[in-house]
């Protein structure tokens, strides 16, 4: 873009397509200027399915926002979601010659040593995020830069996807006239997104519940230290009301998202719904819709549970709080659903610290795209010498200093 105060976040999921345009204040803050939301049919469980039905929502919502902005965009951060995706931690050494100070180089080379992990053929790195550093034994240093040490060590937390998925998605963006400004984890994204200053020196759980599937991160410190994909989301809740009531996926959609709480006790039991398919009428109370709704959210907590037990051990003893993102987080009772299985503090996490169109984005449905724009603040090239921000109000441009700004406002998440 020839604007990099101007960024972009497109999040392509399973139920829908959302883009954010945002603008860096001359404070560091995120004016969000710009969002267009459209359902999405092309897309099964994050990964597309059917690229011409993706491609034209991809243009209609990325027209929506630049008409609320008032600009045009020709590039985007985009998120990344699906079982394809694989996650782990590897370890990293570098020698550093006596009696020199640790350099960024040093901290690269430590760093490519760990990522110098065979991966099967058809997989591509996304990203590589270090972890805490060890000079010469002694851990938990963030920034080992100009430190004396002979040995510098790091985990680093990888996370790579399948070069099939990933070039679909991109193409997707691509023939919608978005070029790829590079692509994103959405459980990372919804970190960005919602994490709040106080969690960044906690262990926090982040569960971003999509449409297809349920996204999940592990952020030590304010860093993405575990992740991994469950298979199941909001479309499965949909699918088990559809099937029960006998009635179509969009309709079951409508019962779910209109009347569907996931605690029973939170049901009027007096509230009877009816509701009509082409051959007969179901009626079901809202308590009974509860029943139905809850054991599937349970299911997919405890897959969670699971699935992060496996990779950093009893989530009691390794956490100090949830955070619960995403669709299926509107739904009441969700927040007291997830304190009955984890035993954690929770609470519903919406895009925080942005200004602008607030009232639009501060909804768990936007945790993504608003995350993917504060990713692309904090790796956006600063603009070249004598490069001038374009200023839609009237404002002088100040991107280098801006950019300098973003950077330690968010240098704890990396």
């Amino acid at each position: 873009m020839s604007d990099e105060r101007i960024i972009v976040g497109l999040d392509i999921g399973t139920t829908k397509i959302c883009t954010v345009i945002g603008e860096i204040a001359s404070d560091g803050v995120l004016d969000v200027i710009g969002e267009g939301t459209v359902p999405s049919d092309g897309l099964r469980k994050g990964v597309v399915v059917n690229l011409e039905r993706t491609i034209a929502s991809v243009r209609q919502s990325v027209a929506s926002a630049q008409r609320v902005a008032g600009v045009d965009v020709d590039s985007a951060w985009v998120g990344v979601a699906g079982s394809h995706l694989k996650a782990f931690t590897s370890h990293g050494m570098a020698a550093i010659r006596r009696g020199q100070e640790i350099t960024r180089n040093d901290l690269d080379r430590t760093i490519e040593n760990a990522r110098a992990v065979p991966l099967d053929s058809h997989m591509e790195v996304l990203h590589v995020l270090p972890q805490e550093y060890v000079v010469d034994g002694n851990d938990g240093i963030k920034d080992p830069v100009g430190m004396s040490g002979v040995r510098l060590e790091v985990d680093v937390h990888v996370i790579a996807g399948a070069q099939g998925p990933l070039a679909n998605l991109r193409r997707c963006a691509e023939d919608a006239g978005i070029a790829v400004d590079g692509m994103v984890v959405q459980g990372l994204a919804s970190g960005l997104a919602v994490l709040g200053d106080n969690e960044r020196d906690l262990t926090t759980l982040l569960i971003d519940v999509g449409g297809g599937t349920t996204d999940i991160g592990v952020f030590r410190r304010g860093v993405l230290a575990h992740s991994a994909v469950v298979p199941l989301g909001g479309d499965h809740v949909t699918q088990d009301i559809s099937q029960l009531l006998r009635i179509p996926p969009d309709e079951a959609e409508r019962v779910k998202r209109r009347h569907g709480v996931a605690q029973p006790e939170l049901a009027d039991r007096d509230v009877v719904l009816e509701v009509a398919n082409p051959s007969y009428t179901a009626a079901i109370s809202t308590f009974e819709l509860a029943q139905v709704i809850r054991p599937r959210l349970m299911e997919i907590f405890d897959l969670v549970k699971r699935e992060v037990e496996q990779g950093v051990g009893a989530l009691e003893l390794n956490a100090g709080n949830v955070i619960v993102t995403g669709g299926a987080a509107l739904m009441p009772g969700v927040e007291q659903l997830a304190a009955e299985r984890f035993r954690l503090p929770v609470r519903i996490g919406t895009p925080d610290d942005v200004s602008g169109l607030t009232d639009v984005v501060s909804s768990p449905t936007h945790a993504t795209a608003v995350g993917l724009v504060r990713y692309g603040m904090l790796h956006a090239p600063a603009p070249r010498t004598g490069d001038r921000a374009r200023a839609p109000r009237g404002e002088g441009g100040e991107g280098p200093a801006v950019v300098k700004r973003l950077r330690n406002i968010l240098k704890d998440f990396f």
